[in-house]
């Protein structure tokens, strides 16, 4: 959600110095790309300003055309093919293997009523959960135009699509939408619409408990991954703005009051390094049996095998799912050693328990490095 940000954010001052912008996303992918469908960046007075939607082969080709989608005010759709030995030499030069399309479309501040990048604003803000269907492709004589969108969250629902009949079925589809981005092809009475369906994620909640020195690395590096930051400690002097410039929201507090003062959901990562034995009994008694998704614990595995008897002896007996979502010792094992490298070990920890993936390796992998489930046109 990083690069999301920073498009919302460019965009904003961009228009606000009258300057043209179009907006380029990764609408498909065919075989091996280096970003995923969703990837976008952003153009603003023919400059590549924010994102990117591949290892910068395809940006330069992409603002060129960006200046048509300007010119003529209408979204268009282009597609890059790297499958042939020759692009690598005469084409763009990619050497991925693949087909990617990306939709290129203006963005005009005078249209207020189905503003995607106002819309994403409004959900990373608000850390809720947004749903976008976006028309790519239309094939045969079905009514609809590329570019026009159905935007919905918890909040408001918006859309410019003016065919009844394909947002009706937007409307069934996208209600179903867990996948983070992919396409999907709806017959219509006189022909079919190719519709991207995407996600848009709030930011991801870490709370750190503790204000000490190795806080600041993590604090730090989670904000550069987009995450939303909380700092707790008990210690006013610690837990301060001055200490911690980067956290969204930093809460003086003692354990026994974390309940009432923190919100700890399915989504929350939660991460103790108060370096005191007694708060963390007391911390790990309010968070094991939580819903967060990820309870990190600094220190050794002794430590950590003394904490877990203590709290038996308490009688706090945590479950096998419970233990499933605790990790102690902290972090993948890379050698660390100073605060950021912890930081670093750490947090990549985090990344890997919310993607899914082992933390191993690439060269080991046997399956695509990217998710499986990629889109395709």
């Amino acid at each position: 959600m990083k690069e999301l940000e920073n498009i919302v954010a460019e965009a904003a001052r961009a228009l606000a110095s009258g300057q043209s912008v179009a907006l380029a996303t990764v609408v498909g992918v065919e075989g091996s790309a280096y970003r995923l469908p969703g990837a976008r960046m952003l153009i603003a007075d023919a400059k590549w300003i924010a994102g990117s939607i591949s290892g910068g082969c395809l940006e330069d080709d992409v603002v060129m055309r960006s200046q048509e989608a300007i010119a003529t005010n209408e979204a268009l759709l282009t597609t890059y093919d790297t499958t042939s030995d020759d692009d690598i030499v005469f084409g763009v030069g990619l050497g991925c293997k693949g087909v990617i399309t990306i939709l290129i479309e203006p963005i005009r501040p005078e249209i207020r009523g189905v503003d995607f990048l106002g819309f994403a604003k409004s959900c990373l803000e608000e850390r809720t959960v947004g749903a976008v269907a976006t028309v790519v492709r239309v094939h045969g004589q079905a009514d609809a135009k590329p570019g026009s969108r159905l935007l919905r969250s918890q909040e408001q629902s918006r859309s410019d699509i003016t065919n009844l009949e394909l947002k009706s079925k937007i409307e069934d589809t996208i209600a179903d939408t867990s996948e983070a981005a992919k396409l999907i092809t709806l017959m219509l009475e006189h022909g079919s619409v190719e519709v991207f369906l995407e996600r848009i994620e709030p930011p991801t909640p870490l709370v750190v408990f503790g204000a000490g020195h190795d806080a600041i690395p993590v604090v730090r590096l989670a904000k550069e991954l987009g995450w939303h930051v909380t700092l707790v400690d008990h210690r006013p002097a610690y837990a301060t703005a001055a200490r911690f410039p980067l956290a969204d929201r930093i809460v003086v507090s003692t354990p026994a009051e974390v309940g009432a003062k923190v919100m700890l959901t399915e989504a929350t990562l939660a991460l103790l390094m108060t370096h005191n034995y007694l708060r963390d009994l007391e911390l790990l008694e309010k968070l094991l049996p939580s819903p967060v998704r990820y309870l990190g614990l600094l220190g050794p595995r002794r430590r950590t095998d003394q904490l877990l008897a203590d709290l038996r002896q308490k009688g706090v007996q945590p479950t096998t799912d419970q233990l499933s979502r605790f990790y102690a010792p902290v972090g993948l094992d890379i050698g660390s050693e100073g605060p950021i490298e912890v930081a670093l070990s750490i947090l990549s920890e985090m990344q890997a328990v919310l993607t899914r993936h082992p933390g191993s390796h690439l060269k080991e992998r046997k399956r695509p490095i990217h998710r499986d489930t990629v889109g395709a046109l």
